[in-house]
């Protein structure tokens, strides 16, 4: 009687364990924001989103900050964080040096800074997010939005989730994750991190990848999919895991 009734005490413990996980897991919150500023203030704003990361992932409830500019235009920057709730996002982007941050981008902006709030779909752990290239990489980030064609959207999250971790298994790849916009569900964004472009290119000719990629070449509502393509150079923390 005591065995049985230890046995359940084991089993309830362990639910509500299970239960207090997947709730942490779903109040954390994913924020990608974007910058584009005049060119003679991108060392300024660089410099000032390089303190704002460090800050960010020397606290506890930061799963992942990072900051990146688009190779092909440099002067447009992305911030990308994860936090265990938006309680402590909103708390940190009160510190001083995000203020700053917002003073520049104000001041000096092409563009309205542009905030996007989505939910992962594939979710990783704080060590799996915190995985870095080694010395001898020279990684690359792939960013893909993708804007999905009514009732498209299942079949679209069921291609990555049968993919995903195959993906996830190749060599060159850091990290891989598929997360949807929380403002439109037909939207999504995929986070693609590459030890360098040979593994990219790897990537590109991966058998798994295709069925991904015939969606992407019938059923988005915008042609060709690759305009919805962002290929970003991070420089905090840099490769090396310095930072600026």
């Amino acid at each position: 009687m005591a065995r049985h009734l230890m046995l359940a005490m084991c089993m309830l413990l362990g639910s509500i364990y299970v239960k207090a996980q997947k709730t942490d897991r779903m109040a954390e919150v994913v924020v990608l924001t974007r910058f584009e500023v005049k060119k003679d203030q991108v060392e300024a704003l660089r410099t000032l989103l390089g303190k704002y990361v460090k800050q960010a992932v020397g606290n506890e409830n930061n799963i992942m900050a990072e900051a990146y500019y688009e190779d092909e235009s440099p002067s447009v920057m992305w911030l990308i964080e994860r936090w265990a709730s938006k309680q402590v996002l909103e708390k940190i982007r009160g510190s001083a040096i995000f203020k700053q941050v917002n003073t520049l981008s104000e001041k000096e902006l092409v563009q309205p800074v542009k905030t996007i709030y989505v939910k992962d779909l594939e979710p990783l752990s704080k060590e799996e997010w915190r995985r870095e290239p080694t010395k001898e990489d020279t990684p690359i980030t792939i960013m893909l939005f993708v804007d999905s064609k009514a009732g498209t959207g299942s079949l679209f999250k069921d291609l990555y989730h049968t993919a995903m971790p195959q993906f996830r298994g190749e060599p060159g790849v850091i990290n891989y994750q598929l997360s949807q916009l929380e403002e439109d569900s037909t939207q999504f964004v995929t986070y693609e991190k590459f030890r360098n472009e040979d593994a990219f290119r790897y990537h590109l000719n991966f058998p798994p990848i295709q069925p991904v990629i015939d969606y992407l070449n019938s059923s988005i509502k915008q042609q060709p999919f690759q305009a919805g393509l962002h290929r970003l150079i991070r420089f905090a923390p840099s490769g090396d895991g310095t930072y600026l």
